[in-house]
């Protein structure tokens, strides 16, 4: 599990603007921006990138809303 998150991190600290919050698409970016050939370890990062992704768009929302509403 370790290997996962380093390897994701450090794709979206490299590309951030290229990965999304789609799964999918992340799956495909993963294979294109790394050399991992392994389904099942390119589905665990790509998981792991749309949860970070998810996450801090939920932070950044929150963010907002505590601003405006100060």
């Amino acid at each position: 599990m370790g290997k996962i998150k380093i390897v994701a991190r450090k794709l979206v600290e490299t590309y951030p603007n290229v990965f999304t919050t789609d799964f999918k698409t992340n799956k495909e970016l993963v294979c294109k921006y790394s050399n991992i050939r392994s389904k099942h370890l390119r589905n665990r990062v790509a998981g792991y990138i749309t949860r970070l992704l998810m996450a801090k768009k939920k932070l950044e929302e929150k963010r907002l809303e505590e601003s405006k509403a100060a």
